[in-house]
């Protein structure tokens, strides 16, 4: 198995940077988008790196630098008006993050952003770390796709190695001859083969890390997928009992010091039929789970992204509202079949109590695309989830 070399992190901030600096974030979507607005709110002005002339970080930042992530122009640019650059994703080139960090402060480092690009090289840091996951096979060859010992694993999940994100590049496989066929289907790329579990239920824990070594974490939260794409999320986790919850808080605060990590990090989580907790991946950055922090939090993911990349002391966030929050695909604006895009009926959900809605800018609507998401908050949880089972149906959306 090869894999990539590591790239240098370069050399890490000293002083924390005072509002009304700069803060640089390379991607343009939703979630810069969010990260601007709690930069916004801190006193910071906010640079965003981004090819898109329309997106929706860039609509809201005090600096939009339309041009590619490797622009030699926009990164010396970050480099002299930036006080600390961050990503709103992980597929931006590490190599990019270690250019920027010999200028400045990157949070998270290019060397951790490169361990949740690559699952193999996330397999491994999870071993390292202690951090149970499921029994997983490396596969970058034809030879190694025919090998005998892979029968164990099945059946399974194919999953490419790089570049794979809400379900895609990923196939199902419960044969050998399903799992040759899928490689080849994939494109032959370097692909990781997890073998299938029996799963009870998923949650997602997410931690933000300073550069001294605090450590911080929102409270576990449970996750709904629909095809590979997250579509509600409930806080508390309703049926992750508080020492599955410890545990899994446990393992990602392990794996965040391993990394020496800087910055907000998600880790997904899978209880199995047994009990037992397997993680299933990380992503170095805010999370689609954790968005209900924004309403349903004194300091939301976003806050704490902020301040990890200033260098500002980090307080635990305290929960003061149940929430749940219902993912918005751009199904939405095809609902019934419609050829044409039209816009969902807003005002029958917000009329609902403790109904939150949050639009990304995006000007096409598409389906599978995530367009916005909507939270629920209540005192209560029981009153949340009956809420948000309103607003689901007064949307269309399936109840859960």
């Amino acid at each position: 198995m090869t894999l990539p070399a590591p790239v240098d992190a370069g050399p890490a901030a000293r002083a924390a940077l005072v509002p009304g600096q700069m803060l640089g974030v390379l991607g343009g979507g939703q979630l810069g988008r969010m990260f601007v607005h709690a930069a916004q709110v801190h006193g910071y002005r906010v640079a965003v790196l981004e090819p898109d002339a329309a997106s929706p970080a860039g609509a809201a930042a005090d600096l939009h630098l339309c041009a590619p992530y490797g622009d030699a122009a926009a990164l010396a640019t970050l480099g002299q008006r930036c006080g600390a650059v961050t990503t709103e994703f992980e597929n931006v080139s590490a190599e990019v993050l270690a250019r920027l960090a010999q200028a400045l402060p990157v949070a998270p480092t290019a060397a951790a952003v490169q361990v949740c690009q690559h699952r193999a090289l996330e397999k491994r840091c999870f071993a390292d770390a202690g951090v149970p996951c499921a029994p997983h096979a490396f596969i970058d060859t034809s030879a190694a796709a025919a090998a005998p010992g892979l029968a164990a694993l099945l059946p399974g999940l194919l999953k490419t190695a790089t570049l794979g994100y809400d379900g895609k590049g990923q196939r199902a496989v419960a044969t050998p001859a399903a799992l040759q066929a899928a490689w080849a289907e994939l494109g032959g790329v370097p692909c990781v083969l997890e073998q299938r579990l029996p799963l009870r239920l998923e949650f997602s824990v997410i931690v933000a890390r300073g550069r001294d070594g605090q450590l911080v974490h929102l409270p576990p939260q449970q996750n709904l997928h629909r095809d590979g794409i997250l579509a509600v999320t409930q806080v508390p986790a309703p049926d992750v009992d508080a020492a599955t919850a410890a545990h899994a808080v446990a393992l990602a605060t392990r794996l965040a010091g391993s990394l020496q990590y800087v910055g907000v990090l998600c880790v997904e989580f899978f209880v199995l039929d047994d009990g037992s907790l397997v993680a299933n991946e990380m992503a170095p950055r805010p999370h689609n789970s954790g968005h209900y922090s924004i309403d349903a939090c004194d300091v939301s993911q976003f806050d704490l992204q902020v301040r990890t990349l200033a260098g500002l002391p980090l307080v635990a966030p305290r929960l003061h509202s149940a929430a749940v929050m219902l993912n918005l695909l751009g199904d939405l604006w095809f609902a019934g079949g419609a050829a044409a895009p039209r816009e969902p009926d807003w005002p029958a959900v917000l009329a609902l109590p403790g109904v939150r809605l949050h639009l990304y800018g995006k000007a096409e609507p598409r389906r599978g695309r995530k367009m916005g998401h909507l939270t629920v908050t209540a005192a209560a949880a029981a009153a949340a989830h009956t809420v948000a089972l309103q607003a689901a149906a007064r949307l269309g959306l399936p109840a859960f």
